[in-house]
């Protein structure tokens, strides 16, 4: 009995210094996950638009002996020119002034010598013309109420928002398109789409015609052509697909 008694005692000390002692890090080995095998394509969707407006910089550039005299000739030839360009049905919230600068600048004579000043003024207005079908006499009566330069024509479309919207499903259709095909050829079956990306091209204004300098100047008698092409929209679309 007493040697019972003495077996369990010890079998009790024992589990009590397991329960203890510390305990060490587990260890658990877990298979690692398949990889998931994927198909990434780029779709491309593009619509073609005709402007429907446009920006002009138009400029008056005077030289006088004096700043006074060169500032009163450009005054009375830019409010000539600016009465013009509403008289041709620009609004007046389409014209903004975009540099007034006055300077003088010095002449030489043949040996090098300097041999007076005279000031230079120049003043341009950004015009806006939302009637391109008049463009071509717009700027003809501007020349001829006195404009001597003409910065830069830039053509745009006023509203582009719907053009984006068919160029991005036109984008969707193509990227799709490329997945079917690239799949079967490859022998797999597509899965979910895992991933979307797009993006918007959309052109910014842009120039014909443009001068460097102080512009380009006409020839008041001759007709201005104006040949505004089309502008495109493009959105590129990334898919990316699960593959079985």
């Amino acid at each position: 009995m007493r040697t019972k008694f003495l077996v369990f005692a010890v079998l009790a000390f024992a589990l009590i210094l397991s329960a203890c002692a510390p305990t060490g890090p587990t260890t658990i080995n877990q298979a690692a996950p398949d990889a998931v095998r994927t198909l990434n394509v780029n779709g491309l969707g593009q619509v073609y638009l005709t402007p429907d407006i446009a920006y002009i910089y138009i400029g008056v550039h005077t030289e006088d002996a004096t700043a006074s005299e060169a500032v009163d000739a450009n005054k009375v030839q830019t409010n000539a020119v600016i009465d013009a360009l509403k008289a041709a049905g620009v609004a007046e919230k389409d014209i903004r002034t975009t540099n007034f600068s006055i300077w003088p600048s010095q002449q030489y004579g043949p040996d090098g010598t300097v041999t007076g000043s005279v000031y230079m003024v120049d003043n341009s207005v950004y015009v806006t013309v939302r009637d391109l079908d008049g463009l071509g006499d717009l700027l003809d009566s501007a020349i001829s109420a006195g404009a001597n330069s003409v910065n830069s024509i830039q053509f745009d479309v006023a509203d582009k928002a719907e053009a984006v919207k068919e160029a991005r499903a036109k984008a969707m259709e193509d990227a799709k398109l490329q997945a079917q095909e690239l799949a079967e050829t490859a022998g797999v079956e597509l899965g979910d789409i895992q991933n979307i990306n797009f993006y918007d091209n959309s052109p910014y204004p842009y120039a014909e015609g443009k001068g460097g300098g102080g512009g380009v100047a006409f020839d008041a008698a001759a007709s201005v052509p104006i040949s505004p092409g089309q502008l495109t929209i493009a959105v590129t679309v990334s898919l990316t697909y699960s593959i079985k």
